[in-house]
Parts: structure tokens; sequence; C-alpha cells
């Protein structure tokens, strides 16, 4: 089967800095000056993706040139995603196909300190003759 799908994934919202609050007032010209500091947040990563799947019979003229899915999803602490929902439709058709290859895909979880955690990521699928 020819290979219609192929994926990048945007990870904008993975790093969430932490300031420190200084305790003096913010006039107190000793006060320090708040640092940043990093979560230490590690990117999910695919560890295994899955094609869309087409009916049999399908017109393969029907298969677009070129088109984008976006969807928002979280990957849990075992690599698996869960709560999966479009944020950038292309039609409800490709959207559902979409879907139902992603339910399927695996990911190395997120870690923070290296332990596992759910993160919050934005996947974009793009379909391709």
């Amino acid at each position: 089967m020819r290979r219609i799908l192929a994926i990048s994934l945007l990870l904008p919202s993975l790093f969430f800095p932490a300031v420190a609050n200084a305790s003096n007032p913010l006039d107190d010209a000793s006060a320090p000056t708040p640092a940043r500091v990093s979560t230490g947040v590690v990117a999910p990563v695919i560890l295994d993706a899955v094609n869309l799947s087409l009916p049999t019979g399908f017109n393969q003229e029907f298969v677009p040139s070129d088109a984008q899915v976006s969807l928002a999803l979280i990957v849990d602490e075992k690599g698996q995603p869960q709560d999966i929902h479009v944020v950038k439709s292309y039609n409800p058709f490709w959207d559902a196909r979409v879907i139902d290859a992603v339910r399927q895909f695996r990911f190395k979880p997120g870690t923070v300190s290296n332990q596992p955690v759910p993160v919050d990521v934005n996947l974009t699928v793009n379909i391709a003759r």
C-alpha cells in the first residue's frame, strides 16, 4: 500500500517556564531579578506510526494531492494518545481516518526528571498521494 501519510510533530507548548518570585517589593532596588527556570520537559517521540486505512475499492483520485489535518492530543505516561480532537479540519471523511490512524500511534512518553508524564501535543498530519 502506498504511503500517503507524513507526520510532523509540532510541539510549541511543551516548555512551560517557571518564574521565581522575589520576596521583596518590586520598587526595592535590592530585590533580586526573577530567574527563569526550565521545567525539564522532554517531548514525546513517535515510535510507531500507522498509515491511513482506505476502504476497499477506494478511488485513488479521491486522495488529496496535498492536505493537512491538525490535531490536539495528550500523550499519556504509557505513550498512548488520549483525548484526540481536530483543531484544523480538512473534511469530515479525512478527519475521521486521521483520528483512527493516530489512535494506533505509539509514542515514547514525555518525561520530567526521567519520569514519564502526560504531555499536550499538537500534531499536524499531511495527507498526500
